[in-house]
């Protein structure tokens, strides 16, 4: 029985975060806005009109390239007319690039469980405008014009991805470094990032590649991992039948789980591209470009890696704290700030205001709770200055009040109680309240006494040093001739 293994790529469009369209000014982002109400007749294709192209585009999409690593940045790039007709594109083609696009190369890299990196390869890298998008209501189709002309990246792979689950990491990454820059807000539901796929598969060790399928329509990762999957078996089962498979589009039923074809696969030569007549190419001179790519920040890769070797981070908590930009300059300013072990700044983010970002809807830059106000909570922690679980109460009066740490744990007297005589006093009133468990302890169940610690912890309101009541309390429960509400006897 023959094997076979998955051969995908993925053609990525990615809506650039600029305030206006690329050819326009109209706003770019026109999610939830009335249909057709971000429109001029240079996004809806009337005679006479003729694009001018955004700066701002060109900025950003420079900025991705660079951090894809690309092959090329290429200081000439032309635009392109790329044919087809369709409701939705009211000029009968679409402003693209062709032959010459922005770039040409590149990688986009992860770290897999086993330690090494997986790396897939970018083909090329260009910008064109989006078309519209046509809906089906009551049995009519309506067009809504409002996303023409919105400025995006399209990305494609090489045929490098072997799985929907790689497909499905591929996007995960592409996503996170869209953010990581500043380019893209990525949101897939929102049309923001879409994903085709071409699928094909072929025997297990050979080089040569089978005619695919490109699946269309899929709005979310899950969705792509799902719908790959369903086009991998599909073909599978037609190969097993001794069927040929054809190269058609499909389209992706969430709902039914289940792929339809749409249309037979178009080739380039369907779409008679040619220079796009009404814009000048491209040009980025050497002085702007050196510019743009000073603009490159750390990328999330190399910043997990530095986690690791500079803080002694394990994989595992560079991974989380890398996961979002902001995320880890908070975990940096935080441990700078502490100057003391890093690895415990990184229990209390992981732990306790990741909990907090993720209920409040926000992300790192949009907490009160400053990094050195965190650092200040730790170093009071460790101080024995409160309890652990006062500091985590004090997360939240900080985020809610912006008040100092300090300053709330002086007005709100929630300075840890491990004065002798304070707890003496607290464990004889526990031990007096409780002369069943007295008796069971002393005949030797010794576990009671984490229950001990807690009925004192719930007297002093979190406050108590447990480590100073535990010792008291078995210093007095093991005093043979101690009665509950006496101190200990004296020989």
């Amino acid at each position: 029985m023959t094997d076979y293994e998955a051969v995908i790529g993925l053609e990525t469009h990615i809506q650039l975060n600029t305030r206006s369209k690329i050819f326009c000014p109209c706003k770019a982002d026109s999610w939830g806005d009335p249909p057709n109400s971000n429109i001029c007749p240079v996004c809806t294709g009337l005679p006479g009109v003729l694009p001018v192209l955004n700066r701002s585009v060109v900025e950003k999409a420079v900025l991705l390239a660079a951090a894809v690593h690309a092959d090329t940045i290429q200081t000439v790039s032309y635009f392109a007319r790329k044919n087809y007709f369709y409701p939705d594109l009211p000029k009968g083609y679409q402003i693209s690039q062709y032959d010459e696009p922005l770039a040409k190369g590149g990688t986009l890299e992860w770290p897999t469980p086993d330690g090494v990196r997986r790396r897939v390869r970018i083909t090329k890298l260009h910008v064109e405008e989006d078309a519209g998008k046509t809906v089906y209501r009551d049995g009519q189709r309506w067009v809504d014009f409002n996303r023409c002309g919105v400025p995006l990246v399209e990305m494609v792979t090489a045929p490098d991805l072997r799985s929907a689950d790689e497909a499905a990491q591929y996007l995960i990454r592409l996503r996170q470094l869209l953010r990581w820059l500043g380019v893209s807000e990525a949101d897939m539901e929102r049309g923001q990032l879409r994903c085709d796929a071409n699928v094909s598969i072929r025997p297990v060790g050979v080089e040569w590649l089978n005619p695919k399928t490109e699946i269309k329509n899929v709005n979310s990762i899950e969705n792509v991992r799902d719908a790959v999957q369903a086009e991998i078996e599909r073909q599978t089962r037609e190969v097993g039948a001794g069927r040929v498979i054809e190269a058609w589009t499909l389209d992706w039923d969430e709902e039914r789980g289940v792929l339809g074809k749409m249309r037979s696969k178009e080739s380039e030569a369907d779409y008679r591209y040619f220079r796009e007549p009404d814009l000048l190419p491209i040009r980025l001179e050497e002085a702007w470009l050196q510019e743009l790519l000073t603009k490159v920040p750390e990328l999330p890769l190399e910043r997990r890696e530095r986690f690791m070797r500079e803080y002694g981070l394990p994989a595992y908590d560079a991974e989380i704290l890398t996961e979002e930009r902001s995320l880890s300059e908070y975990f940096e300013a935080s441990a700078a700030a502490y100057a003391g072990e890093a690895k415990t700044v990184s229990n209390w983010l992981m732990n306790d205001v990741l909990r907090m970002i993720h209920q409040r809807g926000t992300n790192a830059a949009g907490l009160i709770l400053r990094p050195e106000m965190l650092a200040e909570i730790i170093r009071l922690v460790a101080t024995k200055t409160i309890t652990t679980s006062t500091g985590k109460e004090l997360l939240e009066k900080v985020e809610l009040s912006g008040r100092s740490p300090e300053e709330i744990v002086r007005e709100e007297s929630l300075a840890q109680v491990s004065d002798q005589a304070a707890l003496h006093a607290v464990v004889r009133q526990v031990l007096a309240e409780n002369p069943t468990q007295v008796e069971t302890y002393r005949g030797g169940k010794t576990t009671l006494i984490g229950w001990f610690v807690g009925q004192v912890m719930r007297k002093t309101g979190g406050k108590a040093d447990a480590q100073v009541a535990r010792s008291i309390l078995e210093a007095m429960l093991s005093a043979d001739r101690e009665t509950p509400g006496d101190g200990p006897s004296s020989s």
